[in-house]
Order: C-alpha cells, then sequence, then structure tokens
C-alpha cells in the first residue's frame, strides 16, 4: 500500500489506462464506471458497508465499523501493486483485504480484527462489481432512452416518405423510411424494458462465507446480509449465488440483445448509406470518415463501429453462458472468466449506443434519391398493386399471372411497366388510364405504415421517461 499517487503516463484521473482504441470502441463515461479505480473502491465500498451491518447487529464493535470505513478509500491504494498481488492470490480481493486490514492496524489494532468479518473474496468481488453493474445499467438505461428518442424523431418525422422496401437485397414493395424507423424503435423499446425487468433480478449481493453457510456469523448471519443489502441498496437474495451465475448470464443476454437491436440498426444503415443507393449519410465534420488515400471519400464512422461491436458481442456472450457450469461451491476458472469477459460486453455496448446516438441524431436523409430508387425498376416495385386491383375482376390467380407475364415482357424491353401493361387488353378492360397511373405511385401503396408507425411512437411513449 502506498499514498496516491500521479497518474500513470497515458492513465486518467479516474484510473484507467486508455488503450490506442479504447476511444473508439468504448465511451469514456462507462470506462469510468467499470475502471479499476471503480471496481477496487467498489469492493472497498463493500468491505465498509459489511463493517456497518456487522456493528449494527451487533457482530462486531460499533466503533470498529467507522475506523475500517475510513481506510476503505482506493485513493489510497497502488493498483499496479494491488494487480501483481493479485496474479500471485488469485484474485484481487485477497490482497486488498489483507492491506485494508494492515492499514486498521495502524490506527487501531483491535478494530483490525474485525475487517473482513464473515466474509469472503467471491462475497466482496462479485457484489462490488454487481455496484458497478448498478451504475452501469443506470448509465446504458439513460443513454439508449436517448437513442430511442432520436428514432422516434426519425419515425414521426418520415412516417410518410416512400422509400424501398428491400427483401433478401432486393427490392420488393414502397414502404417509408419512418416504418423502417419505427422498427427499430420497437426493439429499442422491447431492449428498455428488459433493461427494467432485470436490475430487480440481477442486482443483489452475494454474501454467503466461505462455503455460503454464513457460519461464520453464527446465528446473526441472516441480519448481517440483510443489513449489508439495505446498506448497499441491493436486493437480498434468498441464498448465496457463488456458483450459480444466471443473474451474471443473464445481463450478459440482455446485453447481447441490445448489442443485437443496434448492429441491425447500424446494418441497415451502412447499406442505405452505399454510393448506389445513398439515401442516407451520417452526419459529417472535418475529419471524420476520410481516407488515407481517396480524397473522395466519406465513410460511415458511427455504424460500422456499431456493426463491429455486434460482431464481438455474441461471442463474448457465449464465454458467460459457457462459464455458467461451475464446480460445487466455488469455481475453478468458470468465475474467473467473467471478470473482464461482462465488463468488456457493458463497453461494446454502451460504446455503441453512444455512436449510434451521434449518428442518429445528425443524420442525413435524402427523400429525393430515395424517390429516385424508388423509379429504378421502372415500375416493377408496384407490381403487387397493380395485381391487387386487378384481381376482383379475374381472380387472384389470373391476375398474378398476367402481371407477371408484363413484368417479363418490360424487363426484356426496358421498358416501364406501366407502358407495358397499358397495351394489355386485360388491364384496359379493368382498369382506366387514371387508375392505373395512380397504382404506380409509391405513396398510395405504403398500405398502413402510419398507423403502423404511431403504434411504435405510442409503444415507447408508454415508458414515460424521456432523455435529459
Amino acid at each position: 500500500m502506498t499514498a496516491t499517487t500521479p497518474p500513470l503516463p497515458g492513465e486518467t484521473p479516474q484510473g484507467h489506462v486508455v488503450g490506442l482504441l479504447d476511444p473508439l470502441f468504448g465511451s469514456v463515461r462507462m470506462r469510468e464506471v467499470l475502471s479499476d479505480r471503480s471496481r477496487v473502491q467498489a469492493m472497498l465500498d463493500v468491505e465498509a458497508a459489511l463493517a456497518r451491518a456487522n456493528a449494527r447487529v451487533g457482530a462486531i464493535p460499533a466503533g470498529a465499523a467507522g475506523i475500517i470505513e475510513r481506510h476503505c478509500d482506493a485513493a489510497h491504494y497502488d493498483l499496479v501493486a494491488l494487480g501483481v498481488a493479485a496474479a500471485m492470490a488469485g484474485n484481487p480481493a485477497i490482497p486488498l483485504v489483507k492491506w485494508l486490514t494492515e492499514a486498521v492496524a495502524r490506527e487501531d489494532p483491535e478494530a483490525a480484527r474485525f475487517v473482513h468479518w464473515g466474509g469472503t473474496s467471491q462475497d466482496i468481488i462479485d457484489t462490488g462489481f454487481v455496484l458497478q453493474m448498478r451504475a452501469g445499467l443506470d448509465l446504458l438505461s439513460v443513454d439508449l432512452a436517448r437513442l430511442a428518442h432520436a428514432v422516434a424523431g426519425l419515425a414521426s418525422t418520415h412516417a410518410l416518405t416512400p422509400v424501398a422496401g428491400r427483401t433478401l437485397m432486393q427490392q420488393a414493395l414502397p414502404t417509408t423510411f419512418g416504418l423502417q424507423a419505427a422498427g427499430w424503435l420497437s426493439a429499442l423499446t422491447r431492449d428498455r424494458v428488459r433493461l427494467r425487468e432485470l436490475q430487480p433480478r440481477v442486482l443483489a449481493i452475494q454474501f454467503g462465507g466461505a462455503a455460503g453457510t454464513l457460519a461464520s456469523l453464527g446465528e446473526l448471519g441472516l441480519e448481517v446480509a440483510a443489513a449489508l443489502a439495505r446498506d448497499l441498496g441491493l436486493a437480498l437474495p434468498d441464498i448465496p449465488w457463488h456458483t450459480q451465475r444466471d443473474r451474471m448470464a443473464e445481463t450478459a443476454t440482455t446485453l447481447g440483445l441490445i448489442g443485437g437491436t443496434l448492429g441491425k440498426i447500424a446494418r441497415d444503415l451502412l447499406l442505405l448509406m452505399q454510393t448506389e443507393i445513398a439515401e442516407v449519410a451520417e452526419p459529417h465534420s472535418p475529419g471524420r470518415g476520410g481516407s488515407s488515400s481517396l480524397p473522395h471519400k466519406r465513410n460511415p464512422v458511427g455504424a460500422t463501429v456499431t456493426a463491429a461491436a455486434a460482431l464481438r458481442i455474441p461471442g463474448l456472450v457465449s464465454t458467460m453462458l459457457s462459464a455458467m457450469v461451475q464446480e460445487h461451491g466455488r469455481a475453478a476458472g468458470g468465475w474467473h472468466a467473467e471478470w473482464e469477459t461482462l465488463p468488456e460486453i457493458f463497453l461494446l455496448v454502451h460504446g455503441a449506443v453512444v455512436h449510434l446516438t451521434h449518428v442518429i441524431q445528425g443524420l442525413e436523409v435524402d427523400a429525393g434519391r430515395m424517390r429516385e430508387n424508388l423509379e429504378l425498376t421502372r415500375g416493377l416495385i408496384l407490381a403487387e398493386a397493380v395485381t391487387v386491383a386487378l384481381a376482383p375482376a379475374l381472380g387472384r390467380m389470373a391476375a398474378h399471372q398476367l402481371v407477371e407475364r408484363a413484368c417479363t415482357q418490360a424487363l426484356a424491353e426496358r421498358r416501364h411497366l406501366r407502358q407495358v401493361l397499358s397495351e394489355f387488353l386485360e388491364v384496359r378492360g379493368v382498369l382506366s388510364d387514371d387508375t392505373l397511373a395512380r397504382l404506380f405511385e409509391p405513396r398510395h401503396y405504403v398500405g398502413l405504415a402510419d398507423v403502423l408507425v404511431a403504434r411504435a411512437l405510442a409503444a415507447a411513449e408508454h415508458l414515460g421517461d424521456r432523455p435529459a
């Protein structure tokens, strides 16, 4: 243990050493929540709360808790030395508790006897990380709401903006850009609900002592546990969960679902930004999205980073699921595999949220280009509209076959489908020129797009919270 030392080169005041790619794939705020210093402080917060809980129920002398609490400040500990010691001990709690005990002993040897009273290393590490998870989930919830609000704005503004709907990478039918954004919004709404439902289940203390029996505290064990939970503002589980890792795995899988939602939005945007489509563009600023060799390039940055995060997250989630299979009352490897994996998932998901929010808030939408792309097929995109209009008179199958024949001819002759259809006697006998012309107006064949957009907006609004 040493006094507070100046930051290492490249280290933030919060104690996180910044890597070359950290600003690209993460966020400053989430890195602060999950920094090494925050992790150590969270463990010390648990030690302080444990001392207070023990004192409150009479398990240790009342005066000892205040002395222990005074030394639970991560600024007083050398994190580099702690990491080296953890490599020898097998986890960071063992040397941290030793150093905390030594610090307390220098002030009051009697109080030092009661440091870590009734706890075990995993209690401190797990509960400490749950405190970090709470802060991380709160941060993610706020910023996910901000992203959803931006997407809702897109959906509302472009509820009636016609765009080509695409299936299997091909133009299918007209839709609206607002409805496409509403699809993104609907998924984000469900993700936000998942985050709310998740927290009461996963934000629980871990406290069981060496083998999960609270034996060292005797009859006071459950009282201490309840007092600890109240002090930290966390749930009190029915029993310790040292090797029942569903709480951590559920957190990972929920974040994985959010990562998938973000990746889906990013993939759609990347496709819409292709030169040949060019219906949207990321917000532009000097130095953003340039090329080292091609002066004309305006590469997508935020959507690209988000897509990359979405590719990385599933493998990390898989690690968390695999780590659930643990041995008896304390894992040999499975628990340890979580320590860096779950924080990385948090960082990737939140970094993607931040990037994507910037993109959506400044997204340039080219409605004119969307209209041009609707004309690329020379009317083929509205073949179903004509089929539906002919069906009452000709029958569904006959109408389908007639329009299919016309589509084949239009493609072969590189003519507009409307012009070809106008030459078919079967069509002229059913549809007037004005009716046929109206059928080839994309905005008249977007179905219930505006109604569906309104439903998605209402569902999002129903959550009741708006970003600050």
